[in-house]
């Protein structure tokens, strides 16, 4: 039974959804499968189904919870109106309520907000910090985190990024705003993003002299962690805009990187991971490329060296020009910009 019931949360700007964001967690819906022949079950079945069923489940997350939810008249039908626990559902029935998720460890860093107005939200999100709740990054995410410290369950991210990558991320903070923004970080070249990344320094034989552009064809296939190239039409491009040999001051770091400047120009999963990997080049602290490593060999004290350092775009709503950068170093991503991180000497 529990793996027929799987637990979803839906965006509220999608459809219509009946119980509000609390505690800047997204309610979350489960629907009775409309398999052939498939009775009829119970909201308190559906319910103990597919809490069972999650694979990060809170410990508390029983009976006794499960019954106060629907003491508490938060387990809804989709029109809002609180379900009892023998209330009978039909196949391709919803129901809603909210999941509890298991305890997260915190090891991501301060998110410092560097621009806020009545439309959006742009904030330096740290390594190890998911965009959005996904498997196992629930609360430690930077939508939940960033709703709890303003109190605004109306924010929603206008664009991702990885988990493990640093930089600007802009929010929306009005529902109404919501499509121009999202559709503008849609939009290929409507946003310049500019990262930096560090590597192990090239020698001047292996590339081109920059700026050269890559471009190849990526897959993403859900489930699998790598990316990878296939043949076709390319699908990810990327400009390189200069490459600089740096001698870092950090015991972390080896006694010599590149620091790299690139440009995407499209939005792939893991695509300049997977650029840099394929050149020849991983980025330093990467978990999955060359090779995938064991989620608990993940340490804070070494973080991908990937950094979002500029977003550059024409406003959708007001129509100004808005710029904004990270104050973080690509050589200690994790610090937050408010003490000053000395510059690599170059070479």
């Amino acid at each position: 039974m529990p793996s027929l019931y799987t637990i979803q949360s839906v965006s509220r700007r999608r459809r219509p959804v009946p119980l509000p964001i609390r505690d800047g967690l997204n309610p979350s819906r489960v629907r009775v499968p409309a398999a052939p022949g498939n009775a009829s079950v119970t909201a308190l079945e559906l319910l103990v189904a597919a809490v069972e069923g999650q694979t990060h489940r809170h410990p508390d997350d029983g009976a006794a919870a499960i019954d106060a939810r629907f003491a508490a008249g938060l387990v809804v039908d989709a029109a809002g109106r609180p379900l009892a626990p023998d209330a009978r559902l039909k196949p391709g029935a919803d129901v809603w309520f909210y999941r509890r998720p298991a305890p997260e460890p915190a090891i991501a860093g301060a998110m410092p907000i560097l621009h806020r107005d009545e439309n959006i939200v742009v904030v330096d999100k740290p390594p190890f910090l998911a965009t959005t709740p996904r498997g196992r990054h629930i609360t430690e995410t930077a939508v939940v985190h960033l709703r709890r410290e303003l109190r605004d369950g109306d924010l929603i991210p206008a664009h991702r990024l990885d988990r493990l990558t640093a930089g600007v991320l802009v929010f929306v903070a009005r529902p109404e705003a919501r499509g121009a923004y999202q559709n503008l970080f849609a939009e290929p070249g409507a946003v310049v993003k500019r990262y930096e990344a560090l590597t192990r320094p090239p020698q001047p034989s292996d590339l081109p002299g920059p700026p050269f552009t890559l471009a190849t064809r990526q897959e993403k296939i859900r489930g699998i962690l790598q990316a990878r190239t296939i043949p076709g039409e390319p699908n990810a491009r990327t400009i390189v805009e200069g490459i600089d040999r740096i001698v870092p001051d950090d015991a972390h770091l080896p006694a010599e990187a590149a620091l790299w400047k690139l440009t995407p120009l499209t939005g792939r999963t893991h695509q300049l991971r997977l650029h840099l990997h394929e050149l020849g080049f991983p980025i330093l602290g990467d978990p999955l490329y060359p090779d995938v490593l064991p989620a608990d060999a993940e340490d804070p004290a070494h973080p991908m060296h990937l950094l979002c350092r500029e977003l550059a775009f024409d406003d959708p709503v007001t129509g100004a020009r808005r710029v904004f950068r990270s104050r973080r170093s690509v050589l200690e991503p994790a610090a937050d910009g408010t003490t000053d991180t000395p510059p690599p000497h170059q070479t």
